[in-house]
């Protein structure tokens, strides 16, 4: 099992995507890598979008995984599923924060360089 230490390392979370068709799938791991919760969120006839979630029972990427599925079809106006399996062993609560803000800034850098081609997961802080 990974423990995840005190040091914010951008490098501990990982956010992978993928096109398919004019869909996105993203992909986001860290720790013992694994499926803990799937988000589907689409355009509907209205606004917002919808989203639709799974989750492996005792599983909270959930948590997560709606918001950041929401949050992505939005702003890239497309069918966007996000995939999320974090684990790490023994986490303080302000473990668990900085591992929420790991992925918080993936997703948000991830769309802030959408289009998908310019993403960059080797970037240099």
């Amino acid at each position: 099992m990974n423990n995840f230490d005190d040091d914010i390392d951008m490098n501990k979370i990982r956010l992978e995507f993928r096109e398919i068709g004019s869909d996105i799938l993203l992909i986001i791991t860290g720790g013992d890598a694994h499926i803990g919760a799937v988000s589907t969120a689409y355009a509907s006839s209205g606004y917002p979008a919808e989203v639709h979630t799974a989750a492996v029972p005792g599983h909270k990427e959930s948590l997560l995984s709606t918001d950041f599925a929401l949050r992505a079809s939005r702003w890239l106006n497309r069918t966007v599923t996000v995939i999320m399996g974090i684990h790490y062993s023994n986490l303080s609560s302000e473990q668990i924060e900085k591992v929420c803000q790991l992925a918080e800034r993936e997703l948000e850098f991830f769309l802030q360089t959408v289009s998908p081609p310019s993403y960059d997961k080797n970037r240099i802080q």
